[in-house]
C-alpha cells in the first residue's frame, strides 16, 4: 500500500499542492473510520465515486461523505448517456489507486464536484491507501482537476 501513498505524495510535491498527506495506523475505508482516524467531523470527508461512460472514460463524482452520487445527474451534467459505476478492477486500472484509497486528483478523469463540497473550506479525501487521507482546500480540488461544479448527489 505504501507504493500508492508514495506515488500520491510525489504527485502532490510535483504540483506544489496546498494539501497535506496524512498516514494512520487504523483503516480509513468508511467515512466514520476516516473521521475517527483524522480526528475530524464526518461532515469534513468527501467520497470519490468512480464511473465510466460509454467510451470507457473515467468520471469521478466528488460528494460529501454522507451523500450518494447519482449516475443520472452525472449524465445530465455532462450531457451524456448515464454512466455506470466502475468496478474495483477498473478503479485501480484507471486511477492507479485501490478502491478505498482513491484520491480526488492525480489521474486522468472528468471530475465533477458537488456544490455541498464547496461549502467547506477544507475536506479530507482518499490518500492513496485505506490507511491515509489528504487534507485539501475545496478550491484546490477545482484548480488541480479543472473540476466542474454540478449537483450530482442523490
Amino acid at each position: 500500500m505504501e507504493e500508492y501513498e508514495e506515488k500520491l505524495k510525489g504527485y502532490m510535491m510535483g504540483k506544489n499542492m496546498n494539501a497535506e498527506h496524512l498516514h494512520f495506523d487504523q483503516i480509513c475505508h468508511s467515512v466514520q473510520e476516516a473521521a475517527n482516524a483524522a480526528g475530524a467531523n464526518p461532515d469534513d470527508l468527501v467520497k470519490n465515486i468512480c464511473m465510466v461512460n460509454n467510451e470507457g472514460d473515467l468520471i469521478v463524482a466528488i460528494v460529501k461523505g454522507e451523500d450518494r452520487a447519482s449516475t443520472s445527474r452525472v449524465g445530465k451534467a455532462l450531457k451524456i448517456e448515464r454512466p455506470r459505476t466502475a468496478t474495483e478492477k477498473e478503479i485501480l486500472e484507471k486511477t492507479g489507486y485501490p478502491c478505498g484509497g482513491v484520491p480526488s486528483f492525480g489521474y486522468k478523469a472528468t471530475f465533477i464536484i458537488d456544490p455541498k463540497v464547496m461549502e467547506k473550506e477544507f475536506v479530507y479525501t482518499g490518500g492513496g491507501s485505506e490507511y491515509s487521507l489528504v487534507r485539501i482546500t475545496s478550491r484546490e480540488l477545482i484548480e488541480i482537476n479543472n473540476g466542474l461544479v454540478f449537483r450530482v448527489r442523490k
